[in-house]
């Protein structure tokens, strides 16, 4: 708990996504999903410093994007990264966020399906996100 917000985001990140392989293809990385243009090697998986880095350097995009809500940003940003910008933007989790209501525990924990099935792991990854991540006491912003 003494580390940094965003130094948190990124463990967690780490420990539900996993190093991927070239197996996992589109997926790189951290779960970078790659985007037309970009060049990774194509023989080999990337080492986890390479990984680590353009992790750090998704999820800061993602949390500028989240950047008005202060620190809320960090959650909002890593939720981001896995469901991705615009199923955060139109998810319950903003709209309470921007009317004031911290009390997003069940909103934020509702993001845990796949192909419209409940994923254990993925509510496991929204408790500890939320858990580690979110200040439900701090001032609305």
């Amino acid at each position: 708990m003494e580390l940094p917000l965003f130094e948190r985001a990124v463990l967690i990140i780490k420990k539900f996504e996993t190093l991927h392989q070239l197996r996992h293809r589109p997926y790189y990385g951290y779960g970078h999903r790659i985007q037309p243009g970009e060049r990774f090697p194509q023989h080999r998986p990337l080492t986890e410093r390479e990984a680590d880095a353009l992790l750090r350097k998704d999820l800061a995009k993602f949390c500028a994007l989240y950047s008005q809500y202060g620190k809320d940003c960090i959650l909002l940003g890593t939720l981001a990264y896995n469901i991705g910008p615009g199923a955060v933007n139109k998810s319950s989790v903003v709209r309470m966020l921007k009317a004031g209501n911290r009390d997003i525990f069940k909103s934020y924990t509702s993001h845990c399906h796949y192909k419209g099935k409940f994923h254990k792991q993925l509510y496991r990854r929204r408790v500890t996100e939320i858990m580690l991540l979110f200040d439900s006491c701090a001032s609305s912003r």
